[in-house]
């Protein structure tokens, strides 16, 4: 086994309590997978980075999401969930599921719009969110309350899934979450796939290669055809596979629509990413240490959507598109948008009318949100090809 340093910064804060409570587990097991530590300083049920009342989203948290950029982007959508209710035959239970909202602004976008402008789904709509964090679900609440949509939404927690409590019809959308799920870190070492283990070195988190823990995780590249190069990382997040089976056990027909940043197989899986893709985020500065804020900075990588598709199509989700956020607002009527914003210039301020350009432009700007995100549409059960014609020619253009 070859022991390689976690890097030295300086610590501005961390959580002591977690720290502790992962290093006696590691003082007690001698050693543990990287997902098991991402775990315990994102999720732990009480110290987790995820349940603190630490402020995480927007100006004052440590990164932005897209619904906090305009509210566009719950518009269109809104529209999309729309066509989808269409193609279900308007029917009577069409319920959308969100996972991990945040502060609630795509919902209330969301419904915000679909009352305006489809009053005749709003009735019969139901909203869900999947919620861990008691913060953001009580920041929720209290925003759908203002808006007056508070007797349209129910909440429930992960487990509600996993327990096969919750059934549905409709849609389930999410929005940056896979990216957070606890991933595995591999690294080819003399030619063989090893995994990073996180150990201590005196008070210090410090990383080991040694064998597989899984077979999964080479069965992941064999399956893929994918070789890593000597010396180069990759993340794998094999909790994908699991969170599809509980969408497949809780949804009888509908449309799962995923945004997040990510890239196809070959993409991500490329030489020239050396050392994976691991981001932290603190006060909307990056680093690739996640040894250091602990509890007090968020830990990503990029998804791999080949895999998404992949594990989906074993389970019945077909691929209806598959391209980046600014192509697929723009399908859904983003420049049409933009153009009514120029109609009213003259029943807003100067200063009001340039600050929503501009908003509305982050979406479209090269290599900005609009193409490091990506959104993928699968569905079960569903035989109309709507959704595919909508999208046809910007998707070929993403997978060409």
């Amino acid at each position: 086994m070859s022991t390689t340093s976690a890097g030295r910064m300086k610590i501005e804060s961390e959580n002591k309590t977690l720290k502790k409570i992962i290093s006696d587990v590691i003082r007690k097991k001698g050693k543990i997978t990287f997902t098991e530590y991402m775990d315990m300083v994102l999720y732990h049920p009480v110290e987790g980075y995820y349940h603190s009342p630490k402020e995480k989203i927007g100006k004052v948290g440590d990164y932005y999401t897209s619904p906090h950029v305009h509210p566009v982007f719950g518009y269109l959508i809104a529209r999309l969930i729309h066509k989808m209710w269409n193609i279900m035959n308007k029917r009577h239970d069409f319920t959308i599921i969100e996972a991990g909202a945040g502060k609630g602004f795509l919902c209330c976008d969301i419904l915000d719009y679909i009352r305006e402008y489809f009053p005749e789904f709003y009735n019969p709509l139901t909203y869900k969110i999947i919620e861990m964090g008691h913060s953001f679900s009580m920041f929720q609440r209290d925003l759908l309350k203002k808006k007056s949509h508070e007797d349209k939404v129910e909440w429930f927690q992960p487990d509600d899934f996993r327990n096969g409590i919750v059934h549905f019809n409709g849609c389930y959308l999410s929005n940056e979450l896979l990216d957070a799920f606890p991933f595995n870190i591999v690294q080819v070492e003399e030619g063989a796939l090893k995994e990073v283990y996180v150990t201590l070195n005196q008070d210090s988190f410090v990383e080991e290669l040694g064998e597989p823990s899984i077979p999964a995780l080479e069965e992941y590249f064999a399956d893929l055809d994918v070789h890593l190069q000597e010396g180069q990382r990759a993340e794998v997040n094999l909790k994908i596979n699991h969170w599809l089976e509980e969408i497949n056990r809780a949804m009888g027909s509908g449309f799962i629509v995923t945004v997040d940043y990510g890239y196809s197989a070959d993409e991500l899986f490329a030489s020239h990413r050396k050392n994976g893709t691991l981001s932290c985020y603190y006060r909307h500065t990056v680093n690739h240490n996640p040894y250091i804020r602990i509890g007090f900075q968020d830990i990503t990588a990029h998804i791999d959507f080949t895999t998404i598709m992949r594990f989906g199509e074993q389970r019945g989700f077909r691929t209806s598109c598959y391209l980046e956020q600014y192509r697929f607002l723009i399908a859904l009527g983003l420049l049409g948008m933009m153009e009514e914003l120029e109609k009213n210039i003259y029943n807003m301020s100067t200063v009001e009318y340039y600050k929503k350009k501009l908003t509305m432009k982050n979406f479209m700007i090269p290599g900005g949100m609009g193409s490091i995100f990506k959104v993928l549409i699968q569905k079960k059960a569903i035989y109309d090809n709507q959704i595919e014609n909508l999208f046809a020619k910007a998707t070929h253009r993403c997978m060409s």
